[in-house]
């Protein structure tokens, strides 16, 4: 696992494989973002990761002598959407580290995305921080990814922090492990089928404010505004218009067996202290998880902090009462 530097003037995003020709498969911006919102700010430095070949775009806030933390973004977003969060802990004194996960943002596209896959990138990140136990701090799918990765490396764990990404199985509902091993097969198979019909896929352009008001429909409680600042981020343009830098042939779970319970199940063996804050209005990204679902499997070490009039994106519609919850847990 080897890192690049770069500053974040020059960083951009990094290969679609298949989708755009247009776009190389590993490249770096040649401009600056240049949008603006209140309170958001630019990562401080970036560099690149090398995730067993496939080269992850990670980002910096804060001074680069602070102690670190590593912080995992959702399903579909990318380390940008930490731009209103991730300064305020910067500020507070921490160095807070984050990627873009692969297939989403400036990393690399993959032929196939499977959990374990997220988690060797999650491990090559942390690694390339340094060997001592540092907090863990996760949103989404980015909060399930971490709680496993605690659970593989938990000597790595200082603190874990879980914002609202606990599935449970109410909206998940699983299914008896003889009909599971039954489906692996059909399921396999509709993952691949899907990867061909989505390997030479294109997203459709549009305007910068045509990209946001897409996302704000399945985002309908963020600020436009905060969605319009993302797309320059998270996107790219051509002359026919902007496009997301997503992966169009990425869909959630990835290839192979994966059910949201089992990031749920692994909650009560984490040795480490778990924060986790959970939005108690419920909306499409969500998982529908109830506080009901999660006291039950707290650690022995465990807080849990529910948000009344907060939906499934905490840090975003309160990033100040989220990160002075989070400083004073690691204080």
């Amino acid at each position: 696992m080897t890192t690049t530097e770069a500053s974040p003037s020059s960083a951009g995003p990094v290969g679609s494989g298949a989708q755009d020709v247009e776009i190389p498969r590993a490249r770096l911006r040649s401009e600056p973002v240049t949008g603006s919102y209140p309170g958001a700010r630019r990562p401080d430095r970036f560099r690149v990761v090398d995730g067993d070949g496939l080269a992850l775009a990670a980002w910096e806030w804060g001074d680069a002598d602070a102690p670190p933390i590593l912080m995992a973004h959702g399903g579909f977003d990318f380390a940008g959407t930490l731009d209103g969060f991730a300064p305020l802990l910067a500020d507070a004194g921490w160095r807070v580290v984050s990627w873009d996960q692969r297939g989403h943002g400036d990393s690399e596209h993959a032929s196939l995305y499977s959990w374990d896959a997220d988690r060797r990138d999650a491990l090559a990140v942390l690694d390339s921080i340094g060997p001592a136990p540092i907090p863990l701090v996760g949103h989404s799918k980015g909060g399930a990814l971490l709680l496993a990765l605690a659970d593989a490396v938990p000597h790595r764990v200082s603190h874990l922090v879980n914002l609202d990404g606990l599935p449970s199985s109410r909206s998940w509902p699983d299914v008896a492990e003889h009909n599971r091993t039954s489906m692996r097969r059909s399921e396999l198979a509709g993952w691949l089928d899907h990867r061909r019909a989505a390997g030479t896929k294109v997203r459709k352009p549009g305007t910068a404010a045509e990209l946001a008001e897409r996302r704000g429909r399945m985002n309908p409680r963020l600020d436009p505004a905060w969605l319009e600042y993302l797309v320059p981020i998270g996107g790219y343009e051509r002359p026919d218009g902007w496009r997301w830098k997503i992966d169009a042939s990425m869909r959630m779970g990835g290839f192979g067996p994966w059910r949201p319970q089992w990031s749920m199940d692994l909650l009560p063996s984490i040795g480490a202290p778990v924060l986790c804050i959970l939005g108690l209005d419920i909306e499409l990204m969500g998982w529908g998880t109830l506080p009901e679902d999660i006291e039950p499997m707290l650690p022995s070490r465990g807080l849990f902090i529910p948000l009344e009039g907060v939906g499934h994106f905490v840090h975003v519609e309160q990033p100040r009462l989220v990160a002075d919850h989070v400083l004073e847990f690691l204080s």
